[in-house]
């Protein structure tokens, strides 16, 4: 940033764009919600943990990829066996050929049948040996098998699952369609069936060497659905158990953050209706979250706002007060005015008058200065302003007035660089300007009143000397008060409304600065004010 010299008491360097406004409004549109503004926040947790619950019930999904690749696994399986029996059986002598359809049936668990090309049927396993397989009727199967179909039928319809269709038993070999398959291309044909109790039934057909006939087989493969059901079990368990968790994060959210802000809520609801008195904003000291700064931040606004009120109220009685006695002076004058006949009488009632007139005018003038500069301040978009020029232009145009009974200005500048602060060069000057009034008011006859600016590390310290008596030390806060004034005993009644330096102190609090009375370090008779600015930084 490049500064340059003033000219004049009040000249600003380059402006620099006060970035606040911008950045509230970008951050406002950042916190911006679309729909879901629209929805209260404990819905949106609930929300947000239930989304996070669908994504882990997406495992269903891929139970039904699992139980695929199982069937797929077992038909493969299937089309080999049905291929290694089918070459068993045609290289067997036939005298061996019904032990070997048994042996192998058992082995395999598999109903294994050999068909004729014509379609009729040579050799079943079943009819061989032990029934190695057998449909279960579900009519006949505990109760809570049928809600484990019925689970299962629920959840291949959310998935869209195929659906396999019902197995039926065929007298004639003609009537399986794997057997026509064979026929036609002479290669293994496979189908997946669904039995009486949704478990899989894989069918293998395979014809025997030397076209002398095929060979069915036919397995139900019923641990494939007992294993699926036992890890969507294990999946339910795990959903149920995280749902439960769910809500209860969700609730114990709900109450961490949504209740108190809603206790916070109200209350800024009350304060804004006029209660400022009587609402007591929570603290919330227990909590050192975002939750419990915003609390202490709201009721730190409250405590400003209520102390404000108070001023406001303070203020107005003191408006009052300090109006009432010129006015009642003024009326007793025009009073008198009517009654008295005497010309030199009537000359000082008249001089009275113009007295409390211009008194009354500096009183409303500083009041209104008062009332307004915290509003002004606020929306003033500030500039750098060197304040080594602008003391400089004040000492020079006093210096050009002329000052009252000889007293002696002086600037000591310790640097010749700007000395940059961000602020409104108007109410700065108003500051410097009450400052020197104060100064001269105070200093004797042919009295010195020095101006000294310094930087001590990132701040601007300003410091006037006057050779008053000084301020009391108990008093050095209480000059800065509302119509508080400690006046030069030769000074005429009325000269000063008392609300200079309160005028002061609040212009510099909000240029973020401070302004104090101290006693000369050089321990000669007299007062020092001091203002410390923050300096613009160099960057």
């Amino acid at each position: 940033m490049r500064l340059r010299r003033c000219t004049g008491p009040a000249t600003a360097l380059p402006t620099i764009e006060a970035l606040s406004g911008g950045r509230l409004q970008r951050e406002g549109a950042d916190l911006t919600l679309r729909w879901s503004g629209q929805i209260s926040l404990t819905r949106r947790i609930l929300a947000v943990n239930i989304v996070a619950l669908l994504l882990l019930a997406g495992g269903f999904f891929y139970l039904d990829s699992y139980r695929s690749r199982l069937v797929d696994s077992r038909v493969a399986e299937a089309a080999r066996e049905a291929r290694l029996i089918g070459e068993a059986i045609a290289t067997s002598p036939p005298t061996a050929r019904d032990a070997l359809i048994a042996r192998l049936a058992r082995d395999t668990h598999a109903r294994v049948r050999v068909y004729d090309p014509g379609g009729r049927q040579l050799a079943d396993s079943s009819a061989l040996g032990p029934v190695t397989f057998k449909l279960i009727d579900p009519h006949t199967e505990r109760r809570g098998q049928d809600i484990g179909r019925f689970i299962d039928a629920t959840i291949d319809t959310i998935v869209g699952a195929a659906r396999p269709p019902l197995y039926r038993e065929h007298g004639d070999g003609l009537g399986w369609p794997d057997i026509a398959a064979v026929r036609q291309s002479g290669r293994v044909a496979t189908s997946v069936w669904r039995a009486p109790d949704r478990t899989p039934v894989i069918t293998a057909v395979a014809a025997l060497p030397g076209a002398s006939g095929v060979v069915l087989t036919a397995n139900n493969e019923r641990d494939i659905t007992w294993t699926v059901r036992a890890e969507r079990f294990r999946l339910s368990m795990v959903l149920l158990i995280v749902t439960l968790m769910s809500v209860l994060l969700s609730l114990f959210l709900a109450r961490t953050i949504v209740r108190p802000i809603r206790r916070l809520a109200r209350a800024a609801v009350r304060v804004r209706l006029g209660r400022a008195r009587e609402v007591v904003v929570p603290r919330l000291p227990s909590r050192r979250d975002e939750i419990g700064m915003l609390a202490r931040a709201l009721s730190d606004m409250s405590l400003a706002l209520r102390a404000r009120m108070d001023a406001t109220e303070a203020f107005a009685a003191d408006v009052t007060h300090e109006i009432k006695n010129p006015l009642a002076s003024l009326r007793s004058a025009v009073e008198g005015l009517g009654r008295i006949s005497d010309p030199d009488l009537q000359k000082r009632l008249i001089g009275i008058i113009r007295d409390d007139v211009h008194r009354l005018d500096r009183l409303i003038t500083d009041i209104s200065d008062a009332s307004r500069v915290d509003a002004q301040l606020s929306r003033t978009k500030f500039v750098a302003v060197d304040i080594g020029a602008l003391l400089a232009g004040l000492v020079a145009q006093r210096h050009d007035r002329g000052v009252e009974r000889a007293i002696r200005l002086r600037f000591d500048r310790v640097v010749t660089d700007p000395l940059p602060v961000l602020g409104d060069g108007a109410r700065l000057e108003r500051v410097f300007e009450n400052l020197l009034d104060n100064a001269v008011s105070f200093s004797p006859d042919a009295g010195v009143v020095s101006v000294n600016a310094t930087r001590e590390q990132d701040e601007l310290v300003i410091r006037i000397d006057d050779e008053g008596p000084g301020v009391p030390a108990d008093q050095r806060e209480a000059v800065f008060r509302r119509f508080q004034s400690i006046r030069p005993s030769g000074e005429a009644f009325g000269q000063h409304s008392g609300l200079g330096l309160a005028i002061a102190r609040t212009v510099v609090e909000g240029h973020q600065g401070s302004i104090m009375a101290e006693s000369r370090e050089d321990r000669m008779s007299g007062a020092r004010f001091v203002v410390r600015l923050p300096l613009v930084p160099a960057s």
